[in-house]
């Protein structure tokens, strides 16, 4: 999939033309054609192509009419039909006889985690709760037409084309969830649901990569039940005149919040494994002071920066668990804990269940 960034005289006809022009020559590049996107609004157009690869691409492009694309990414058929719900043309414009196609690619992506990861019911009562759970979340998502890209047993990726209907599916789940939950376990009746904005092709590679990417750090890691971004605010509160985003329910990351939030997930991802890492070398990376950055963090998730640190990696020791990484030592030592008993300790106190026991009785 290809983006072209096109002029303000760029309309959705002069896009069907150059389309065409493709498919006039793809053949002398080894290209297929398969459909394309339009927004008029925000001036982007996206191209699907079967290709050999990036340059006959853009050749093939050059060659037709000059408009070489900005940006390529090699996507998967099945995950651009989840998200965007084609892969060819749509129909009505081969019924209309039109030639033109003005369907933004834009979309609204929410990312849902659950807490019963790690604190778990006995296996009946789980069974029983995950078939709730996600019999009721699907009736949400299908009421509010959301397409699920991916989920597992406790977690929802998915694509919506209104951001009303984004929101009013997450605050459904929300408010549905306690009474398909446990009474005895609070922790258990956590969900988290992060909302954003974006485009399919930027400059990361991988479809939607950078909202999923925000979606998903605002679910995991942000203070709040349901996170959404100022873009998605803005949104919703364009389609609906007469309504505001009510703050109890729905907490709006400012840009600048944004931001803060992506550096930091970036710096952890990179040092979470050093031993050394700590809030000293943590508020100097980021260009903090110590009081800074604990003001800011704390604002953000809730908890102090070396709890933040303890944490993300806690959460990086279960995926290496699931992973079958190695026994406690070595994912300990793996994950940046100068002892296996101190990370037993902590992972104890966090999830209330040993490691050990949590590999031995949900790792096959």
């Amino acid at each position: 999939m290809d983006r072209h960034d096109v002029s303000e005289e760029v309309t959705a006809e002069i896009v069907a033309q150059w389309h065409q022009e493709d498919l006039k020559i793809e053949h002398k590049f080894g290209c297929r054609g398969l459909t394309y996107w339009f927004d008029n609004k925000r001036k982007i157009a996206f191209c699907l192509l079967e290709a050999p690869n990036k340059e006959a691409i853009k050749e093939m492009h050059d060659h037709a009419h000059g408009q070489v694309p900005h940006s390529i990414i090699e996507v998967n058929e099945q995950v651009v039909t989840s998200f965007l719900g084609r892969i060819e043309n749509p129909h009505n414009t081969i019924s209309e006889g039109s030639n033109s196609i003005d369907d933004s690619a834009f979309r609204i992506i929410l990312v849902m985690e659950t807490s019963n990861y790690l604190n778990r019911l006995d296996a009946n009562q789980f069974s029983i709760f995950t078939q709730k759970f996600h019999k009721s979340v699907t009736k949400a998502f299908n009421h509010f037409e959301g397409r699920v890209v991916k989920k597992d047993n406790n977690s929802y990726l998915v694509s919506f084309k209104s951001v009303t209907n984004a929101i009013l599916c997450a605050l459904k789940i929300q408010s549905s969830y306690k009474y398909i939950t446990p009474k005895f376990d609070a922790r258990n009746r956590r969900l988290n649901i992060g909302i954003t904005a974006g485009l399919p092709v930027t400059d990361q590679d991988g479809i939607f990569a950078e909202a999923i990417a925000i979606a998903t750090q605002m679910c995991e890691v942000v203070q709040g039940q349901v996170i959404i971004s100022s873009a998605v605010k803005a949104l919703y509160e364009s389609e609906n005149r007469q309504a505001r985003i009510d703050k109890e329910l729905i907490r709006t990351l400012s840009p600048q919040e944004t931001q803060f939030l992506m550096q930091l997930i970036a710096y952890c991802e990179k040092s979470w494994r050093n031993p050394n890492f700590d809030v000293a070398t943590f508020s100097t990376e980021l260009g903090f002071s110590k009081s800074q950055l604990y003001r800011k963090l704390k604002q953000l998730t809730g908890i102090s920066p070396n709890n933040f640190i303890r944490e993300y990696r806690l959460h990086k020791a279960v995926g290496l668990l699931h992973d079958q990484f190695g026994n406690i030592s070595e994912i300990a030592f793996e994950t940046g804990f100068n002892s296996p008993a101190y990370f037993t300790k902590c992972f104890g106190k966090k999830f209330g269940i040993l490691p050990s026991k949590y590999a031995q009785l949900h790792i096959a």
